[in-house]
């Protein structure tokens, strides 16, 4: 089983601590909308990050350094790291490049990740 929570800004980072105690086999956050920093974030047990902006009529822009640090948080604790969206009015205008590549890892059998395995 694949279980995930949201953490769109700080006040939320303690769901990680509930996602890490479930028995979920895989665990994702599903970092969107993106509405504000996430520093130093443990992600110890957490096997997949989803990182997005808002879009829409009013969305809240994303800063490009908050997903560069997750980005980086990501890949310092070896949990695979998804590039959504930057959001926007118009999301398929503004795209979803990140430091000029898209990000579109993902956990599973040969990711490098986290291995898979049925019993």
């Amino acid at each position: 089983m694949w279980t995930g929570a949201s953490v769109e800004r700080v006040d939320y980072a303690y769901r990680i601590d509930d996602l890490r105690d479930t028995g979920a086999h895989v665990r994702f956050l599903s970092v969107e909308p993106l509405i504000g920093p996430l520093p130093a974030l443990d992600l110890t047990g957490i096997h997949w990050m989803i990182v997005g902006g808002e879009s829409g009529p009013g969305a809240r822009p994303v800063r490009e350094a908050w997903g560069t640090d997750l980005r980086d948080q990501c890949q310092a604790a070896g949990v695979a790291f998804f590039f959504k969206q930057w959001g926007g009015v118009n999301k398929k205008r503004t795209g979803r490049e990140l430091d000029g590549r898209t990000w579109d890892e993902r956990p599973g059998v040969g990711s490098g990740r986290i291995e898979l395995t049925m019993a």
